[in-house]
């Protein structure tokens, strides 16, 4: 039986280990509900990206709210290719709103293929989530590696990765996801999908009605992290009932000055573009978010609140 997060990182704390680093470089304020979770750490470098900190560890690029074919994204996308350089994700995982406007094949390419082109001549691969400005048909599109389905599941190393439309959400994916979230015995249980359960964003702000929804699963089933999109700003909660929230939805779009930084509100960045890189160790999240200029803006680690599993699914699953 999976151990409760807050139970696990208040033992550990009153063992004398640091459970949690984190870092906002854009200061937001330093971060610390859960203070057994989270404790002051040095700075990250005042430029550059940080390598990878364990050889066999899962790594991966976040980026959301993307589809523009604007000199943003190209921009952003140049800089996850000379990040990659030094910090080799092996995917990239899309938080939805992935084509804007038209979605002709041509579209694909402008708004896709032509900005990502040298990661996807790499044989990165990239896998999406549906948004709100998305056509539910983009699940067809080989490149975004959905096979056809609005919601699915894959694994990584020792992480399996839950993708969910949150667009919809109707009984038979919260069915679908409870059955794929019990059986998981993976170390590292990371969802992502569009619609941000816990937001500052003055436009949206929380998603309360699909929290309702899903969060009493990722609480029961141990998810330890949890990527949404939406909001046009780079955001870091405060860990929620033991889990880790990220909104990126910066890294096409940009809607300044939209964070009413408060009380959710662990980093946060509305000023510029941005994306996010993430290594899964074996017991730890290294993450890092950077600037259209290549600026570090947050950086951290965060701790697996579990004791080891041997994962015993490999096979992707979807519906």
């Amino acid at each position: 039986m999976r151990m409760p997060h807050v139970l696990l990182a208040a033992l550990l704390s009153i063992g004398g280990l640091t459970c949690v680093t984190a870092t906002p470089a854009d200061s937001v304020e330093p971060g610390l509900s859960q203070a057994s979770r989270q404790t002051a750490t040095s700075p990250p470098p005042s430029s550059g990206v940080m390598p990878p900190r364990e050889d066999d560890s899962v790594r991966f690029a976040i980026i959301g709210d993307t589809g523009t074919g604007t000199r943003s994204q190209y921009e952003i996308a140049a800089q996850m290719t000379k990040a990659r350089a030094v910090f080799p994700f092996e995917f990239v995982i899309m938080l939805g709103d992935n084509i804007y406007g038209s979605e002709r094949p041509q579209d694909f390419v402008a708004k896709f293929e032509k900005p990502y082109q040298a990661l996807l001549d790499a044989k990165v691969p990239f896998y999406a989530s549906l948004g709100n400005h998305d056509d539910p048909t983009q699940r067809f599109y080989r490149l975004f590696n959905m096979n056809g389905e609005r919601y699915y599941t894959y694994t990584k190393g020792n992480a399996r990765f839950f993708v969910l439309d949150s667009n919809y959400m109707d009984q038979p994916q919260l069915k679908w996801l409870e059955e794929q979230l019990s059986r998981s015995t993976d170390r590292w249980k990371i969802a992502y999908f569009h619609h941000p359960l816990y937001s500052s964003g003055d436009r949206h702000g929380s998603e309360v009605d699909l929290r309702s929804q899903v969060e009493p699963l990722f609480i029961k089933y141990g998810v330890d992290v949890v990527f949404a999109g939406h909001e046009h700003f780079y955001e870091r909660i405060k860990p929620q009932n033991g889990i880790y929230y990220f909104t990126q939805g910066g890294s096409a779009k940009l809607r300044k000055g939209n964070i009413n930084r408060g009380a959710l509100t662990a980093a946060g960045f509305d000023t510029d573009f941005s994306f996010t890189l993430a290594e899964l160790g074996k017991d730890a999240m290294q993450f890092q978010t950077l600037s259209r200029l290549g600026k570090p803006i947050d950086s951290g680690t965060l701790a697996l609140a579990e004791e080891p599993k041997r994962a015993t699914e490999s096979t992707p699953s979807a519906r």
